[in-house]
């Protein structure tokens, strides 16, 4: 479990400039009031409002998830960590930070990959995690989290509101059931047995191979399945003694797109594709399709690694 200590990041994360930031005008909108006024424990957070996160956090317990939009890995944890705050009934606030839309809080926190999880006790950074891991270890490091926080004093809590009341319950509950294999791929992804979640989305595409939804839960799935249990260091190790072991590049390009570092895994592959002759590129060529389906068409980084895929192709 991560060793969470009031004082760990003291000294490493500045977030006084943060602090320091203009309160915002009564004329900004309900989503960056403070979760104290709105009555929430999951909220959005900006650069313009970090400031009141960061005076909550004298009297609760906040938790920051840096995520974007691009990142696979954050759209499989942060909903684990929303169900895991609102079970706690307002003894703990969730701030939920775009890093890309909101780049002086990532640069705060010094943010060199994500998902990055981040606790503040009395305006202070305590370190949670970085990167996806199971539900399991979410719950302990909730759970050791305010243990802290109790021996901090900071044992307040927030409104949690009634959620059958909220606009977002009645819009849940008014949704179609979910699909029984995405359920069951669902079910498995909270266990942290993604091997079963991979299979339960292979067997839904083989339903109905336009299942978009399926297609992509499959590729998030597919790295959270092949990035468990491999150590960092040790993977960057082994990759950089053999640059040509094809198995060792993919483990280490894995590694570095479950933490957000897309361009280096791109190059990476894209300079070891280079590097073999044709009869081994296969298997880099389709992992590189394959993360760039995970990362999303649209991204800039994968358009500028798809051109120089295909350059190398014809």
């Amino acid at each position: 479990m991560t060793d969470i200590s009031a004082a760990a990041l003291r000294g490493a994360v500045d977030l006084s400039t943060l602090r320091n930031r203009p309160q915002p005008s009564q004329t900004q909108t309900q989503a960056d009031a403070t979760p104290a006024a709105s009555g929430g424990v999951v909220v959005d957070v900006t650069d313009a409002t970090f400031g009141q996160v960061l005076e909550l956090s004298r009297t609760v317990p906040v938790v920051v998830d840096l995520w974007a939009e691009w990142c696979g890995p954050c759209k499989q944890l942060s909903p684990v960590i929303e169900k895991v705050t609102r079970e706690l009934n307002g003894r703990v606030v969730l701030a939920k930070v775009d890093v890309d839309a909101n780049p002086q809080i990532a640069q705060a926190f010094r943010a060199e990959s994500i998902p990055m999880v981040v606790a503040l006790l009395g305006g202070q950074p305590v370190p949670m995690f970085t990167g996806a891991v199971p539900e399991q270890q979410v719950r302990e490091v909730f759970a050791r989290l305010l243990e802290v926080a109790a021996q901090n004093g900071v044992t307040g809590t927030v409104d949690a509101g009634d959620a059958s009341d909220t606009p977002v319950a009645s819009a849940e509950a008014a949704e179609a059931p979910m699909p029984p294999l995405h359920a069951e791929a669902y079910e498995a992804i909270e266990a942290g047995d993604y091997a079963r979640a991979v299979s339960a989305y292979e067997r839904a595409l083989a339903e109905n191979p336009r299942d978009e939804d399926a297609k992509a839960g499959l590729g998030q799935v597919r790295l959270l399945d092949r990035v468990q249990g491999l150590d960092l260091q040790r993977s960057r190790d082994e990759a950089a003694a053999a640059p040509h072991d094809v198995a060792a590049q993919l483990r280490v390009a894995d590694l570095d797109v479950a933490g957000g570092h897309i361009d280096d895994a791109f190059g990476r592959l894209l300079d070891l594709f280079a590097a073999l002759p044709a009869g081994e590129r296969a298997p880099v060529r389709e992992r590189l399709v394959e993360l760039f389906d995970l990362v999303g068409a649209s991204d800039p980084r994968v358009a500028s690694a798809r051109t120089r895929l295909a350059s190398m192709l014809f």
